[in-house]
């Protein structure tokens, strides 16, 4: 989750802070140069690509499971692993932002993008190459990935209403943030430990033989999609 969070509460900005971000608007909305995009770039924008980079190596690493042979589980513990070191980064990236004093709306968007890339479409492959893969199956993770999806528009839209410390993070997340899809991932890290994968998947299908067949343990994403999007759940940040 993206914690960049600028202060609010109807409170100015600092001034270090404002400079900043006029800055780096300055440097994004430049007509010349080919690397003002690059020198626009904070610190902690750079660690969060490398959240990202952890994301799309998973997915990438899913897929040349899917390619092997179904014995070989090298490339699922892989894909399994980069995920946790998603979450490294994903903390750093806040981290270096405040140690720098560097806070931007583009390290905000950059932050989600990477988070849904690492915590929801990285489980959802994962999941696919591990053989959550009938249609229906398919469907359920889809609903997953875009409730995260969902959850962080949500979550850049009124982070700023949402009460402060007096550091100026919010005090709490409406909804389970993002990376606790990890739990969903040690499972799975398990089931390939156990070989329950593919046909092998814990409690099998239901409906088997039908357009609607599934395997039951998909709720496990339909769950996590819930609790994300609910506006009741508050999790006090750490």
């Amino acid at each position: 989750m993206s914690k960049r969070a600028n202060p609010a509460n109807g409170s100015a900005k600092p001034a270090e802070l404002q400079h900043a971000e006029d800055k780096q608007k300055m440097l994004l909305a430049a007509d010349t140069g080919h690397f003002s995009l690059i020198k626009a770039m904070h610190l902690a924008d750079l660690i969060t690509e490398l959240n990202g980079f952890c994301g799309v190596m998973s997915i990438f690493s899913s897929m040349r499971y899917c390619l092997g042979e179904p014995s070989a589980y090298g490339n699922l513990y892989a894909a399994l692993a980069f995920m946790p070191f998603g979450l490294f980064f994903d903390f750093m990236d806040g981290k270096v932002a405040r140690w720098r004093k560097k806070s931007s709306l583009m390290g905000q968007e950059l932050d989600s993008l990477a988070d849904l890339i690492s915590f929801g479409v990285s489980p959802a492959a994962a999941a696919f190459a591990i053989g959550l893969r009938t249609p229906v199956d398919h469907l359920l993770l889809s609903f997953f990935v875009l409730s995260g999806l969902t959850r962080l528009a949500r979550f850049n839209v009124t982070v700023q209403a949402l009460p402060k410390d007096a550091t100026g993070k919010s005090k709490y997340f409406e909804g389970t943030p993002i990376p606790t899809t990890l739990s969903i991932a040690a499972l799975m890290s398990y089931w390939v430990a156990r070989g329950w994968v593919l046909d092998a998947v814990p409690f099998g299908t239901w409906m088997t033989g039908t357009p609607v067949e599934f395997h039951p343990v998909v709720g496990l994403f339909v769950l996590s999609g819930c609790l994300m999007t609910s506006k009741t759940i508050h999790i006090p940040k750490p």
